[in-house]
């Protein structure tokens, strides 16, 4: 059973892992266009960059409750109920949209954190604006993305995925360089190529729902609900959780070129290098902590805890496998991978200076990863979240923040990069035993 189940995760994973590259690739395309344009539009879209994914990735992670609801029904074989559940995220993810906009018009709260270059803060203002006008796209996108991997359906979200990266590189090029809107716009042109992106995206998701298979078999478009509070209810209460949790993940990384902004655009610079082969990297395990959730999730759904147990060794098994030697890999090409980001010696030292601790830190980021997705397959999503609010932003940045500036003497950013690491290897540690006692708990009950 173990080798079908890693058989069948690697199956869902694999097209996953091809749409969540496609989706990061686009963070890619930004870094690499704009660092041919200039240290400080290169930091702007590190800084603002990092926002607008803490924002996206924390109303996300709400949304993403679709995928143990519905996962569940699946494997119970209560399909009819399974439109309305997407019905009502999206519902939910048009409402999360008004405090994601505000906040990306408004960001000053968070920029006032940190002192910075003018030019460098008016761009990361101009960048935020109009991205936040692509946001109610993205999360609506991000709901049918929830639902179709909870199916275990997931090329549809590869082949939008390809076509989003291939459209954005080619207009984020235009925009941003090549002046196809009368000048070269840098970080500007990247953001209205992002906003574009995310409404193709969104429009090429309705129409599948409308035409495509899944549509056919579960009408989501049929018989539409107003918004329902007892459906919201449940959503919000495994959703909350998860979405603070994305929120405190991805903000232990993002936030760092916010917090080491004092330090100059170039280290800046160098930094957005490296957070994006770190999130590069971070999509293999991710993309099976994805198809663990939907297989465990289906699998409790049915009672079948003997499937369970095998989603989750195998789930757990090829991530940290896979991810330590994609760290390997990365470490030994670390030279070249960093000429094609930046044209700058002086990025390009910082960034080899701090790739070393991707290699260090992927087998424990994977286990961490994948446990966090079973648990939430399981439902269990709130004490997932308090252990990783406390490593992530207490071990991680709060540990960061000291090692970078107050150690003596100081390790400048990488310090942050150390308890990152360190932060990782804890959560591991303390959210292995969770999932343990989880199942154990689970299959004595029920």
């Amino acid at each position: 059973m173990l080798f079908a189940a890693a058989r069948g995760l690697v199956a869902h994973a694999l097209p996953i892992l091809i749409a969540q590259l496609s989706s990061i690739g686009m963070m890619v395309v930004d870094t690499a266009v704009l660092g041919h344009v200039g240290a400080a539009d290169l930091a702007a879209v590190a800084i603002g960059g990092g926002l607008h994914v803490s924002v996206v990735f924390a109303l996300v992670g709400i949304l993403q409750a679709v995928a143990p609801v519905v996962a569940h029904l699946h494997g119970a074989r209560r399909d009819g109920e399974v439109a309305g559940v997407l019905q009502q995220g999206f519902w939910l993810a048009l409402l999360l949209c008004l405090p994601g906009i505000a906040f990306l018009l408004h960001p000053g709260i968070v920029l006032g954190l940190a002192s910075m270059e003018p030019a460098v803060e008016a761009k990361v203002r101009q960048y935020l604006g109009l991205l936040a006008w692509g946001l109610p796209a993205a999360l609506c996108y991000r709901t049918f993305y929830a639902f179709c991997n909870a199916l275990g359906k997931p090329r549809v979200l590869m082949g939008i995925g390809l076509a989003s990266l291939g459209i954005h590189a080619l207009l984020a090029w235009g925009f941003a360089l090549q002046g196809w809107l009368g000048a070269g716009l840098g970080v500007a042109g990247c953001a209205l190529s992002n906003i574009t992106v995310a409404w193709l995206a969104c429009l090429s998701a309705a129409f599948y729902l409308w035409r495509g298979p899944l549509g056919a078999r579960y009408r989501p478009f049929a018989g539409w609900r107003r918004p329902r509070w007892a459906s919201w209810r449940e959503l919000l209460r495994l959703g909350l959780p998860m979405g603070l949790s994305n929120l405190v993940e991805i903000t232990s990384f993002t936030l760092i070129a916010l917090f080491i902004a004092s330090l100059g655009a170039t280290v800046v610079a160098g930094h957005r290098v490296v957070a994006n082969l770190a999130a590069l990297c971070y999509m293999l395990p991710l993309s099976l902590a994805i198809a663990t959730l939907a297989a465990v999730g289906q699998a409790v759904g049915a009672r079948d805890w003997r499937r369970a147990r095998a989603a989750v060794v195998a789930g757990m098994g090829l991530a940290a496998a896979l991810s330590t030697a994609l760290g390997g890999l990365l470490w030994l090409a670390a030279e070249p991978v960093v000429a094609a980001y930046t044209d700058d010696p002086a990025v390009r030292t910082v960034a080899l200076g701090l790739i070393a601790y991707i290699a260090v830190y992927q087998f424990f980021d994977a286990l961490q990863t994948v446990a966090g997705h079973a648990l939430r397959a399981y439902r269990v999503t709130f004490l997932p979240m308090v252990v990783q609010t406390f490593c992530f932003w207490g071990v991680g940045l709060a540990g960061g923040w000291w090692l970078c500036y107050r150690w003596a003497p100081p390790l400048g950013v990488g310090g942050f990069w150390i308890a990152s690491v360190a932060s990782l290897i804890l959560a591991a540690a303390m959210l292995g035993p969770m999932l343990r006692r989880t199942m154990q708990a689970t299959e004595s009950t029920r």
